[in-house]
């Protein structure tokens, strides 16, 4: 009678078990990241645009800490990916996307809501092909290292190059060539083009490089606050130029990936050697007529 009862309190208690810290932590830079892309919105339709786009690089630096920390706490989770994948859409898909159209893309009416709308459609779409690609057991060991496509926080940072530009002072891209650009970043979102991820690179740092790694970083963070437009220019044309390279290091990759697992050939059959005892004889001779003496 009391069976039912009992194991219904024992579900309970299995369902609501406590979470360790550890799984939140990631969970709770993710939903910063989102208060990033969202307050970008914001203040992008406020016509703050600086501000804007230093939430946007904030939102980058984020998404790119809150992977690295649930994989040095164990803090990895099923919610914390789904998570992550909606944070990415909305930081590096709508929010870049909403930005380029009150900047400037608003001149063309509705050919710059489409270039707009078309990169945060392919931010969606590219955010959908690398989660269903995730689990592939076809893909060679080599294709790890790579991204299919330009992954969504570099397509953001990338595709923002035209305001980095004319907050420099040095150019100010007219609209269509803006609108162009962006399609054209929204195009190697999508695409199948192979990008080095740098999953392969060594994490782990040599004693003796300890200090001067730190100096390193401190160095580039005040490069990125006294001179953010400089930074985010230099790096978005370094990026943009470095893509040729990553498709020809999987092609070599690949190449001798095939070499190495090709099938090797099968042995040529060898034709049977006629033989002495039996020759064999032309069918018309053996019906020709044999000579007269």
């Amino acid at each position: 009678m009391f069976e039912p009862r009992y194991r219904y309190a024992e579900l309970r208690r299995r369902r609501f078990r406590p979470i360790p810290v550890r799984m939140l932590v990631p969970n709770v830079i993710t939903l910063l990241a989102i208060c990033a892309g969202l307050t970008a919105i914001r203040l992008s339709t406020e016509g703050r645009m600086e501000l804007a786009v230093a939430a946007i690089v904030f939102a980058a630096v984020l998404d790119g800490i809150d992977g690295r920390v649930a994989r040095m706490i164990k803090g990895q989770s099923k919610f914390g990916a789904e998570l992550d994948s909606l944070a990415d859409f909305v930081n590096f898909g709508v929010a870049p996307g909403l930005i380029l159209y009150f900047w400037q893309l608003h001149e063309l009416h509705d050919g710059g809501w489409i270039a707009a709308m078309v990169f945060a459609i392919s931010g969606g779409l590219r955010l959908a092909r690398f989660n269903a690609s995730m689990d592939d057991p076809n893909r060679p060991p080599f294709a790890s290292n790579y991204f299919t496509g330009v992954p969504a926080p570099a397509g953001a940072v990338t595709a923002l190059l035209p305001v980095y530009l004319a907050f420099l002072g040095v150019f100010k891209p007219p609209a269509l060539l803006t609108a162009v650009y962006t399609l054209l970043i929204a195009f190697l979102m999508v695409s199948r083009l192979p990008v080095f991820s740098g999953k392969s690179v060594r994490m782990r740092v040599p004693p003796e490089l300890v200090l001067p790694a730190f100096v390193s970083v401190i160095f580039f963070i005040a490069l990125l606050i006294g001179y953010p437009w400089h930074i985010l220019s230099a790096g978005s044309l370094i990026y943009l130029l470095s893509l040729p390279l990553g498709w020809k290091s999987y092609r070599d990759q690949k190449r001798a990936y095939e070499t190495a697992n090709a099938p090797a050939p099968a042995a040529a059959t060898a034709a049977p050697a006629p033989s002495l005892t039996s020759p064999v004889v032309d069918a018309a001779q053996e019906e020709r007529p044999g000579r007269l003496h």
